[in-house]
């Protein structure tokens, strides 16, 4: 049989061959359990139009499979909505780049008939900004915000909460600025000041950090022994309360976790099967299980041993 000729080949219509470039959406089905709850944590999502948008069903299910907690959102670029099928209220939220340094947003509760409207500028320097935003329906001046290289700074009026009608200028702000090899951090906001100093290298971390005018100090401290293998100790002199986890990776796939807490009283140790910090898509199989065992100090009896399991399909 003689092959078909040129004129044959170019015959097909363009509808067919647009049609033909649309790829199928992939559905994508999420599962979680966790033993101690009982519960199952569900997810449906899907990308349309070609990624353009993403639609996602999220849900709860006990043991006597009862649903609870149903939610539908719809993502994209200028606009995401979540719809709260059991309370019937919907959350949208907009962002809109009215010119290359304009931006608006705006966030919206439907069944409260309340939210929030706020408008960027970039200043002339990199870096720098000036936010404005007022909640709806609108109660008073809006907030303005400066954000530049190190840090930003504030302005809103409040409340107080004895008298109604009067309202007071408030400021908050954060600073932050390099000093040798870590960075000191200001940050000031119902009228308290934490002050903090992160210091890190290769093997070390240390970050003090201390509260006026409650002068509550704390500090965390971090020792990389391998890149396989860490210690972690945290520290509040206010209370005596401290906190040390040890953790050590197998391979990529494997970590276990060891540590105590002195405030609950409680010794645990974990071991996460797949990347604990990473998306379920990037491990094997796509799934990840984490097997946990909890001492109590003052009952030993009550040990107990959970594991949670999350497992990803495609379909």
């Amino acid at each position: 049989m003689a092959d078909p000729s040129p004129q044959a080949e170019t015959s097909e219509s363009p509808s067919s061959s647009a049609f033909s470039g649309l790829r199928r959406p992939k559905l994508r089905v999420t599962s979680e359990f966790d033993s101690d709850s009982l519960v199952f944590f569900n997810k449906l999502s899907c990308k349309l139009f070609d990624n353009l948008g993403k639609v996602k069903l999220s849900f709860q299910n006990n043991a006597q499979r009862q649903v609870s907690q149903p939610q539908l959102s719809f993502t994209s670029k200028y606009l995401s909505i979540l719809y709260d099928l059991e309370e019937h209220n919907a959350f949208l939220k907009s962002t809109v780049a009215i010119s290359p340094r304009l931006q608006l947003r705006a966030l919206h509760n439907v069944k409260a008939q309340e939210g929030e409207v706020a408008m960027e500028a970039n200043l002339g320097e990199p870096g720098y900004s000036l936010e404005l935003s007022s909640p709806v329906p609108v109660t008073g001046y809006p907030r303005a915000t400066l954000k530049f290289p190190l840090g930003e700074v504030s302005l809103q009026e409040k409340q107080e909460e004895e008298e109604e009608k009067n309202r007071i200028l408030s400021v908050d702000g954060i600073l932050k600025h390099k000093v040798l090899n870590g960075v000191c951090t200001a940050q000031y906001s119902d009228e308290e000041l934490r002050m903090r100093y992160a210091y890190k290298d290769d093997a070390l971390t240390f970050s003090p950090t201390i509260s006026l005018p409650s002068n509550a100090l704390s500090f965390d401290f971090k020792r990389r022994f391998s890149p396989l293998d860490k210690l972690s100790y945290s520290y509040k002199f206010d209370s005596n309360v401290w906190s040390a986890v040890y953790k050590r990776k197998y391979g990529n796939d494997y970590k276990l976790k060891a540590g105590y807490d002195s405030e609950i009283r409680i010794g645990w140790a974990s071991l996460w099967v797949g990347d604990e910090a990473g998306k379920v898509k990037t491990t094997p199989l796509k799934m990840k299980v984490q097997l946990m065992l909890q001492v109590p100090q003052d009952n030993l009896k009550s040990s107990a041993l959970m594991f949670r399991v999350k497992k990803r399909w495609d379909l």
